[in-house]
C-alpha cells in the first residue's frame, strides 16, 4: 500500500465498492426523481427517491418480497419478476403523482436485456418515463417467462391485473 504525504485514501464507500460518487454527483445534479434499482440473489428492490439536503426521501417503493405476498410462487430474482417489481413501483410512483424518474443502478454490472433491464420495462409499462434505450430492454418471451416455464406467463397476467385492480 502507499505511503507519504501525497496519498490519498479513498471514502469508504468507494473503496467497499458501494458507491460511485461521480455517477451519484450527475445523478443529483439533474434534480429529477431517481428510480434506485438495486438486487440481490434471492430479490429485486426499487425505490423511487428524491434527494434533499438532510436526506434521499422515498416517495415510492417495491420489493419482490410483496410479490410473494400477492400469490407469486416463482423465483423473485427472475426477468419476470423483475418487470413485475418495476410495474408495481411505476404503478406507485404514478400515484404518488411523479411522471419521470432516472435510472439509478449504482455500481451494478450492465447486461442488456438483464434483471435490471427488466424493471424498466415495467416502469414504463405503468406509465413512469424513464429514459432508456429500445436495444437494452429483455425481448417480449423473455418477460413473460416463457425460458423458464410455460405456466409463468399466466401467474404473470393474472398478478398484473391485481395490480391494476389496486
Amino acid at each position: 500500500m502507499a505511503t507519504g504525504p501525497r496519498y490519498k485514501v479513498a471514502f469508504r464507500r468507494r473503496r467497499e465498492n458501494r458507491t460511485d460518487y461521480y455517477a451519484r454527483r450527475r445523478l443529483l445534479s439533474g434534480q429529477e426523481a431517481r428510480a434506485i434499482v438495486r438486487r440481490s440473489n434471492k430479490n429485486v428492490t426499487i425505490q423511487i427517491a428524491e434527494f434533499g439536503m438532510e436526506g434521499d426521501s422515498i416517495l415510492a417503493a417495491a420489493s419482490t418480497r410483496e410479490l410473494k405476498a400477492m400469490g407469486w410462487n416463482h423465483s423473485c430474482s427472475s426477468i419476470p419478476a423483475a418487470y413485475l417489481v418495476g410495474y408495481l413501483a411505476g404503478k406507485r410512483a404514478m400515484k404518488a403523482g411523479i411522471e419521470y424518474a432516472v435510472l439509478d443502478i449504482g455500481m451494478q454490472k450492465v447486461q442488456h436485456g438483464g434483471v435490471l433491464f427488466a424493471t424498466v420495462a415495467g416502469m414504463c409499462d405503468a406509465g413512469l418515463e424513464v429514459p432508456h434505450g429500445e436495444d437494452v430492454l429483455p425481448d417480449e418471451e423473455r418477460i413473460l417467462g416463457k425460458h423458464i416455464d410455460e405456466g409463468i406467463e399466466a401467474d404473470l397476467n393474472s398478478l398484473k391485473e391485481k395490480m391494476e385492480a389496486e
